[in-house]
């Protein structure tokens, strides 16, 4: 008993001490059970191929009620009759049929773009007086065909041609020429230089076709933006001329260096920067150029007139149709689901539910704030300035929408919904800027933040590999401050670059042709003057 009494105290004694003098070892964790054995891989081999059963033509005589004789391996196209379906053929039926739905996907999504242009068309038309409705829907009309024209001829060259391979539609890889420029040990994309009409240096090419049908819709949209701060006093002579030169060169230009292998898409790259300048469907590529033609396009054009008084407050000058007005936003949401899941290019990226999600939920956010704004501010919830919410949540959640989640959606949405209010307040009573639709503050505004949105909100779940760089894309608040600096430098082009050379653009034509129409024309409306035809004969129209 005392030897056990013994050996206990010293087992505690010793115990004591090594508590005292170091931690106790962790204890070993168990090992990790054998690993099962992979399964045997059996090869498929040309044997298996030629034994697979298919329907026989007795079978699809009856019928096929529910499908189950319809899309099997018999309806694989084979290239050799006398061989029979062989490997070679079913692995180029998986790829063609993967190519076959993002060659849909895109073209249905470029097709409700350009569906988009009807809901521009009356959005404006109503915003404006019914004095002007012909001649506002004609330049909506029209921007669609002359913007086509200078991209086809010029304005795809230069914004695709040196694109590279895009993987999504098959390569296009005629698409292969940049011109460049060297700085600090760096080749900076400028231009692209294949794909004139179509046709050259192999540009006859199925996945350039959907790349131009998909990248001219939202051409043309940016486009669209200017007519509507422009109206009501814009001539239709110069109009054409301005949309010609914009569909040419401003837009392509801008839309290289970020969608088209151009320099700012490779400032991740180059120079550790995130992944470069990031824009999913086009923010800043579309709306921020837009947006600031439009501002360039009404200091030159100036504002309309009785729009101020001789101190200087602004007078409201109402649209005719409001219901109009908000009929056009809808179509503009809807049109929406193509712009920015469609910028996946890939029916087969699942990202596109994301996407679709947090465009919605941004929209909805941004309506909510600028109503609730102008309700609290003026006593009323504007309907005018409703719509222009909604559509402010979604010029801003275009840049970011694939790379953030639902709740930085609607708080992208929520500040773009007070964006739209506050720069259309400012516009009017500091800069004396006439904007008939918010142009300005919708896309102007709402571009450049969502442009800077994706520098903070992006949360590094998506974009593997995005201009070149290795890994998800992530802002500021996810551990990136680069990708933010990437982004404000997008926004210094735009501001620096395009603004300048669209108003510089404008000043030019305006001494040469004149933007704007005679006061004669202005105060009797522009459909007679302009377009010879009232878009309303049979009422009779109140002018001021």
């Amino acid at each position: 008993m005392k030897k056990l009494t013994l050996i206990l105290t010293l087992i505690a004694a010793l115990a004591a001490s090594g508590l005292a003098q170091t931690p106790a070892p962790t204890a070993e964790p168990p090992a990790a059970p054998a690993a099962a054995p992979a399964p045997a891989v059996t090869p498929i081999t040309a044997e298996d191929i030629k034994g697979v059963s298919t329907p026989s033509a007795e079978d699809k005589a009856k019928g096929d009620a529910d499908g189950a004789l319809t899309g099997t391996a018999a309806d694989i196209a084979v290239a050799d009759s006398k061989a029979g379906l062989t490997i070679t053929d079913v692995l180029n039926q998986v790829g063609k049929n993967r190519m076959g739905i993002n060659f849909v996907w895109t073209l249905i999504c470029g097709f409700m773009v350009m569906f988009m242009q009807f809901g521009f068309a009356i959005v404006e038309t109503g915003l404006c007086r019914a004095k002007n409705a012909n001649h506002t829907m004609m330049m909506n009309f029209m921007v669609y065909g002359v913007g086509m024209l200078a991209y086809w001829v010029i304005g795809f060259p230069l914004q695709m041609g040196g694109v590279g391979a895009v993987a999504n539609l098959g390569g296009t890889a005629p698409l292969s020429s940049e011109y460049t420029i060297n700085l600090f040990g760096q080749a900076f994309g400028i231009f692209g230089q294949n794909g004139a009409f179509l046709s050259t240096n192999g540009a006859y090419d199925v996945g350039v076709m959907v790349m131009f049908l998909f990248q001219m819709v939202f051409m043309d949209t940016t486009l669209t933006i200017v007519t509507g701060s422009a109206a009501e006093r814009w001539k239709f002579s110069a109009f054409l001329i301005c949309s010609l030169l914009m569909g040419a060169f401003t837009y392509p230009i801008f839309a290289n260096w970020a969608w088209g292998g151009g320099w700012l898409a490779t400032l991740g790259a180059k120079f550790g920067l995130g992944h470069g300048y990031v824009d999913f469907a086009g923010s800043g590529v579309v709306h921020s150029i837009g947006g600031l033609s439009a501002l360039a396009m009404a200091i030159i054009i100036g504002p309309r007139i009785g729009k101020f008084n001789r101190n200087g407050s602004p007078n409201a000058m109402p649209g005719h149709d409001i219901t109009m007005v908000l009929g056009g936003c809808f179509v503009l949401a809807f049109g929406w689901f193509g712009f920015n899941p469609g910028s996946t290019l890939a029916g087969t990226d699942l990202r596109i539910a994301t996407v679709a999600v947090n465009t919605m939920l941004a929209g909805m956010a941004g309506g909510f704030s600028a109503m609730f704004y102008m309700w609290i501010r003026y006593g009323k919830p504007d309907a005018s300035m409703s719509g222009n919410g909604l559509l402010a949540g979604l010029v801003a959640i275009t840049a970011p929408c694939g790379f953030v989640n639902p709740i930085s959606a609607v708080i992208i949405g929520l500040i773009g919904g007070l964006i739209v209010c506050l720069v259309v307040e400012f516009m009017e009573r500091k800069m004396k800027v006439d904007d008939p639709v918010g142009a300005i503050a919708v896309h102007g505004g709402n571009g450049l933040w969502g442009v800077i949105a994706t520098g903070l909100f992006a949360d590094g779940s998506y974009g593997g590999g995005w201009n070149g760089v290795a890994g998800n894309v992530k802002g500021l608040f996810y551990g990136d401050p680069g990708q933010l600096v990437a982004q404000l430098m997008g926004v210094s082009v735009l501001v620096g670059f395009v603004f300048t050379f669209s108003f510089v653009q404008y000043l030019i034509i305006d001494k040469v042709v004149g933007q704007r129409v005679d006061a004669k024309s202005e105060l009797d409306g522009l459909d007679i003057p302009e377009m010879g035809a009232l878009g309303y004969p049979e009422f009779e129209l109140k002018t001021y």
